[in-house]
């Protein structure tokens, strides 16, 4: 009987997602964002977050090849403008020039921008569709499911708990971990660069 999951591709989607949305570092900028509002106001920030997130990759993983021919885009293309936005975000947290956005009055956070583009961003578009595209059988499908689903709960819990969270680690933990962060992202940004490269260069783009 074959397994009902792949394990090796469940941690790499898990994995992969995880340090380019980066669950840890959204708690600063959420605290900023939601900061003068109620708590159940804050919750309702974070879960809506949340699904914006997850309704975008969701469906850039079943329809984004048939939008990316629609625009006449090429996977490589965007996986390569992909690999350079997030070498971008890399380099801001390692030199800690990123800026948080800022509120707009009016607007609801939890759209724009922190359900997108700050968690549905491209480098997670991007990842997704690549991960989607080397789905073969049921396990594979199941592997890459749970780990996007498992990184969207990691967003909550952290948005969720974003003061105990910040209470416990502090604010150099919260900067060691976005250090970290951003050296993981900038070695996932330039891969994706590489692999876009091989993929023009052997005709695929």
């Amino acid at each position: 009987m074959s397994a009902l999951v792949n394990g090796v591709l469940l941690t790499e989607v898990f994995v992969t997602l995880f340090v380019i949305m980066d669950p840890v570092g959204t708690v600063p900028i959420f605290l900023s964002l939601t900061g003068g509002r109620s708590p159940a106001a804050a919750r309702r920030a974070a879960w809506q977050a949340v699904t914006v997130s997850f309704f975008v990759i969701t469906v850039f993983a079943f329809f984004g090849q048939q939008i990316l021919e629609y625009l006449h885009i090429s996977l490589p293309a965007l996986q390569c403008a992909g690999g350079l936005l997030l070498l971008l975000v890399a380099l801001e947290l390692l030199t800690g020039n990123e800026q948080e956005p800022t509120a707009q009055a009016g607007t609801n956070v939890a759209l724009v921008p922190l359900g997108t583009p700050l968690l549905a961003g491209p480098g997670a578009i991007v990842a997704t569709m690549l991960f989607s595209r080397d789905v073969h059988d049921g396990p594979d499908f199941v592997a890459v499911a749970l780990g996007v689903i498992l990184v969207h709960l990691s967003l909550w819990a952290a948005m969720r708990y974003s003061l105990p969270i910040l209470r416990l680690i502090r604010e150099s933990g919260v900067l060691l971990v976005t250090r970290i962060a951003g050296l993981l992202l900038s070695a996932i940004a330039v891969q994706l660069v590489a692999d876009a490269v091989r993929a023009f260069i052997a005709g695929e783009g």
